[in-house]
């Protein structure tokens, strides 16, 4: 004999005692703040990519500058030589 007085109340609750598990993790993900993780992720990502870009544009630029001072410096070898002679 059931102890509920209503006909399937007791199938009710295992049906949504069953729920109550996934419903947790996904609170305590929430509170936890792994929930914004992928968007803290992306976000990381983007910076990431213009750090890379930043970096590569600072390269480019040192080796103009070195290419620069080695053609200026073989200028004045070039200059110091013709003058020598």
């Amino acid at each position: 004999m059931s102890h509920s007085s209503k006909p399937g109340s007791n199938d009710r609750f295992w049906r949504l005692l069953r729920l109550a598990p996934p419903v947790l993790a996904i609170g305590a993900c929430a509170g936890c703040g792994l929930a914004g993780t992928a968007v803290a992720t992306g976000a990381g990502a983007a910076a990431e990519v213009q750090e890379a870009q930043q970096a590569k544009q600072t390269e480019d630029r040192i080796k103009r500058q070195l290419d620069q001072a080695q053609q200026a410096a073989a200028q004045q070898r070039a200059d110091a030589e013709s003058q020598g002679r």
